[in-house]
């Protein structure tokens, strides 16, 4: 125990530097088919080419489950982000490549986005039924891509070596689908740290994708009905109000 380095302490897992590893430990409430469920996905966005951690393995421990990865030296997007607030602009400009080389490749066996959100929102019920009923006739209306989504990407989840390069962490919300909607959902996970950090990262997306403002925002209320399954308090009063479905019209 004494070598083990904590990283992330949540109800449901650790997660902590053992060696050259990096291990998520659940515990015995947590579903082994999520654990499963997660290293699958890992595996994918691991065998379609982006830079990620090696996946070495999934095992018991404790009264649970654990995976076990690579560990990545050097520190996050978010870290250098804080440390040298002067350079934010460049590294934000990085943050919305490194996002944009990750949609430029594919993982055919990853689940469908528009599946996945449709899923979150037939399962809210304390929405109204025509509250659903819009949104899911919004979700139903976007193009089906197939890029690779990284489903909660900001810059905690990439981490910058001493050389320059990048690793992208934490592939358990990966899905295949639309750019518009990791935008969306990077765009909502910013807005709830840092709302005007969140607008400077919607023009920069927009700008170096070619994709209308007005288009990611189409998604917002979709995902924020799916954030909402996550049921946290302190984001519910926000996230209602986005999945007012008039409110970008």
């Amino acid at each position: 125990m004494a070598n083990r380095e904590i990283i992330e302490e949540l109800s449901y897992k650790t997660v902590y530097k053992e060696g050259n590893t990096v291990v998520k430990e659940f515990t015995a409430s947590h579903p082994k088919a999520d654990v499963f469920n997660e290293a699958y996905i890992h595996a994918c966005a691991e065998s379609s080419g982006v830079s990620v951690p090696q996946l070495l393995g999934v095992a018991p421990a404790g009264a649970g489950w654990a995976l076990t990865m690579e560990y990545i030296p050097g520190k996050t997007l978010w870290e250098l982000m804080q440390e040298n607030p002067d350079r934010q602009d460049e590294y934000l400009d990085k943050f919305v490549e490194i996002q944009l080389e990750v949609a430029s490749h594919k993982a055919p066996r990853l689940r469908n986005t528009r599946l996945k959100m449709e899923e979150a929102i037939n399962s809210l019920t304390e929405l109204d039924p025509s509250t659903r009923y819009e949104l899911l006739q919004r979700l139903h209306g976007m193009k089906n891509h197939t890029k690779l989504c990284h489903g909660d990407l900001v810059p905690d989840n990439i981490i910058i070596r001493e050389d320059g390069s990048y690793c992208v962490l934490d592939w358990s919300h990966a899905t295949q689908g639309n750019a518009g909607a990791d935008a969306a959902i990077t765009y909502m996970r910013f807005y709830l740290i840092d709302p005007a950090l969140a607008e400077k990262y919607l023009r920069v997306f927009s700008k170096k994708s070619n994709m209308a403002i007005q288009y990611i925002q189409t998604w917002l209320p979709i995902v924020a009905a799916a954030r909402l399954t996550r049921h946290k308090e302190s984001e519910k009063e926000l996230l209602e109000k986005w999945i007012s479905v008039a409110e970008y019209q």
